[in-house]
């Protein structure tokens, strides 16, 4: 049965989107089956993987709503392996329309829950923002992956995130997790990035991955081209960082 996982902080701009579509991708790449749930109405996941949203008929909004199935959603990636459940504008309508829906937060789980047989992981990219979406994403989830931008700030939100986390696993999904913390735009030469990680690794020294993602040119590139950075270039630190990325998340499965 699949792992389910949402990567989530309810602070913008830490790289949420960029590690859901590049892990997905690299353990595709490992040969597990994935899905990737883009649940921002923003659909950055979804163009990230070259698909165009604004024309998208079926997407989240619709499979929330009950509109349509399962299988009416799911879309081919480039990448062998790996499926998405795509997402555009439409979803930001879903947090009005899902309030008459009685466990309205528990929509997404029993939607996930009949598709866990058919891959190993299901990745969720969350929201920047504590609402009906992420509760739903939170609730689905087995485990909680959070990015953490090496900026001063960057505790900050982790607290923050951690009472969400809290709240949840009391009202809605007591079997939550801390995936785990990964540090992203990493900086070897700011004396500032490598304090955020030792600070970070004193308040969660069990839940903090060895890999570290590095601010990397390509990485930024990668999108734009439609393609996570194992397909646009596989040999750039960034795509190097996130194959052992994969490799941890699959080694902590194990465990």
């Amino acid at each position: 049965m699949g792992r389910v996982i949402s990567i989530a902080n309810q602070k913008g701009g830490v790289g949420k989107t960029t590690t859901c579509i590049n892990l997905s991708a690299s353990l595709a790449d490992m040969g597990k089956k994935v899905l990737t749930i883009d649940m921002d109405p923003q659909g950055n996941t979804t163009s990230g993987f070259g698909i165009v949203k604004d024309k998208l008929e079926r997407t989240l909004y619709n499979l929330l709503l009950g509109e349509v199935y399962l299988e009416q959603v799911i879309m081919k990636t480039p990448v062998d392996n790996l499926s998405l459940i795509p997402s555009n504008m439409n979803l930001a309508g879903a947090e009005i329309e899902l309030i008459g829906f009685e466990q309205r937060e528990y929509i997404l789980k029993k939607i996930v829950d009949n598709a866990k047989y058919l891959y190993d992981f299901i990745l969720i990219d969350c929201p920047p923002s504590l609402n009906l979406l992420t509760l739903n994403a939170l609730t689905a989830s087995d485990s909680i992956l959070v990015p953490i931008q090496c900026e001063f700030f960057a505790l900050e939100g982790l607290t923050q995130l951690l009472h969400t986390i809290s709240l949840v696993q009391k009202g809605l999904n007591p079997f939550l997790e801390i995936e785990g913390v990964v540090f992203t735009m990493f900086d070897a030469r700011t004396n500032l990035s490598v304090q955020v990680v030792e600070e970070v690794k004193n308040h969660l020294p069990k839940d903090v991955y060895r890999s570290i993602i590095p601010r990397n040119v390509r990485l930024s590139e990668a999108p734009s081209h439609g393609l996570p950075i194992s397909m646009y270039d596989e040999r750039s630190k960034g795509a190097e960082a996130y194959a052992l990325l994969a490799e941890e998340v699959v080694e902590r499965r194990k465990l």
